[in-house]
């Protein structure tokens, strides 16, 4: 199969049926499933694209739209709605407008809705066979910052936290992971020890993400023995430079070398 797409919807509907069709006829993997949080997450872990079907759910269950803002952001997961206008406007007032990938607003067409989500599965097996960056931090006003810049060049994945990005990698393999040196409860030096101690995990590239630029705090940073090191103060076109040179050699450049 070329992807999955999980459908949420309440009850039967000829719509559904006939983009079910059609999408496995594309050798896309199709599953619906009822608008409920466990229903979703039991099948949430192989899918490429969640396509909720707006209904009056959506005034009673708030909980469901947190739940998928939550699901998609950083993890490679795509969200499309289809309902009328009012319904989406409700939806974008939980989940942004930049989150969703496409926005289908009745009346539709099997056909459009379709073609739409086969191209997203093509574009997602095309980026598959980037380069994968594993990008940790709490400040997730940052952390939406440098996933926007990295996305033009490479597959991101975010999480907010350390421990969460240790259950990451537990069943993924990224090719490179930038850790926030400063984090709360499990800081970035602990992280990168516990990457280091499982054999799995040991030989993924950590760059530390740090905000202090004085040679003392950089120092100090390197004695934990990362594989190089971002300042955040650094602008996009240098922290792309750097990432691009560190794939290209395999080796850090410092700037206090």
């Amino acid at each position: 199969m070329a992807g999955k797409v999980l459908l949420i919807n309440h009850g039967a509907a000829l719509l559904t049926d006939a983009l079910i069709s059609n999408l496995r006829a594309g050798d896309v993997a199709t599953v619906q499933v009822e608008p409920e949080i466990a229903k979703i997450e039991a099948e949430k872990n192989d899918t490429d694209i969640f396509l909720l079907f707006a209904g009056d759910f959506i005034y009673e269950s708030p909980e469901l739209l947190v739940y998928l803002k939550d699901l998609c952001f950083g993890e490679e997961k795509a969200l499309c709605i289809v309902g009328y206008a009012k319904e989406i406007a409700e939806i974008e007032e939980t989940v942004p407008k930049s989150m969703i990938e496409h926005e289908f607003i009745r009346p539709i067409d099997v056909k459009s809705i379709s073609t739409a989500l086969l191209s997203l599965i093509s574009a997602g097996t095309a980026r598959s066979r980037e380069r994968h960056i594993l990008l940790v931090d709490d400040d997730v006003t940052f952390l939406k910052m440098m996933q926007g810049w990295l996305t033009v060049r490479y597959r991101v994945t975010v999480v907010k936290s350390g421990m969460q990005a240790i259950t990451y990698i537990a069943a993924h393999e990224p090719d490179l992971i930038l850790l926030d040196y400063d984090m709360p409860i499990t800081p970035g030096p602990q992280v990168l020890e516990m990457i280091r101690s499982e054999p799995s995990s040991a030989q993924i590239p950590v760059i530390f993400l740090t905000g202090k630029n004085d040679r003392e705090s950089v120092m100090s940073v390197m004695r934990l023995k990362p594989d190089g090191y971002l300042l955040k103060s650094m602008d996009k076109e240098k922290i792309l430079e750097s990432v691009d040179r560190f794939f290209e050699t395999k080796r850090w450049e410092s700037i206090y070398s």
